[in-house]
């Protein structure tokens, strides 16, 4: 049995995390403070992929990395290699796609403080990005928790997207979706069975984990 799809699956879904925290923290935290006129419209586009069918993000990736222009021209002048059918390719694609899987766990969990918090750790002297690192982050450890967990799953469950982007090279692009894809087409049912309840266990454990600390943080009442 050829490991290599799970491995590239896990290194594909733990840079799609991490990014995602990176970058989809101060997105969260602007989402759920901002009063802007152009919040709901951010975060209309930061939800589109959960409505989106994945083969039409994947559709206009294919364009935004085509190498003779734009953004797929500047990164092949970068890196000398193209984004479209390519693990980097995926990577990008992957943040798009399980964006709001990171963002709005995040967002939910930084409303639910309240301004409270910050305005205590203010009168107490704490700079704006002090009271963020020391108040607002570690109250927020559960949304981070479900966050992290929802977007590595999603990631790992992807198929629409990575199949248009990355296509169904071996070694380079070919995740465990797209595997088990493949398998089913040769009609080798006994390995998509493998690839499947390997997915389908990861999935039932995600879940669990997600809805167990959910109740962990709910109020309790009585």
């Amino acid at each position: 049995m050829d490991f290599t799809p799970i491995w590239l699956t896990l290194r594909l879904a733990g840079l799609t995390t991490a990014i995602l925290l990176v970058f989809g923290t101060p997105l969260a935290w602007w989402l759920a403070h901002s009063r802007a006129r152009a919040a709901p419209a951010v975060e209309a586009l930061t939800a589109l992929p959960l409505v989106l069918p994945p083969t039409v993000l994947g559709f206009y990736l294919l364009l935004l990395f085509n190498p003779q222009a734009g953004f797929g021209a500047f990164w092949l002048e970068l890196t000398g290699q193209t984004l479209s059918f390519s693990f980097s390719g995926l990577v990008v694609a992957s943040v798009l796609y399980s964006l709001p899987f990171v963002v709005q766990p995040l967002q939910t969990a930084f409303q639910m403080q309240g301004r409270g918090p910050l305005e205590a750790a203010a009168t107490l002297g704490a700079t704006p990005l002090d009271a963020f690192f020391t108040v607002a982050s570690p109250l927020a450890l559960r949304g981070y928790l479900s966050a992290a967990v929802l977007g590595f799953a999603h990631t790992v469950g992807e198929f629409g997207v990575v199949l248009m982007v990355g296509g169904n090279i071996p070694g380079r692009t070919q995740v465990i979706s797209i595997a088990i894809y493949e398998e089913v087409e040769t009609l080798n049912y006994a390995q998509a069975h493998q690839w499947s309840a390997i997915l389908l266990v990861f999935s039932f454990l995600t879940l669990l984990l997600v809805y167990g600390l959910n109740r962990r943080s709910a109020p309790r009442v009585g």
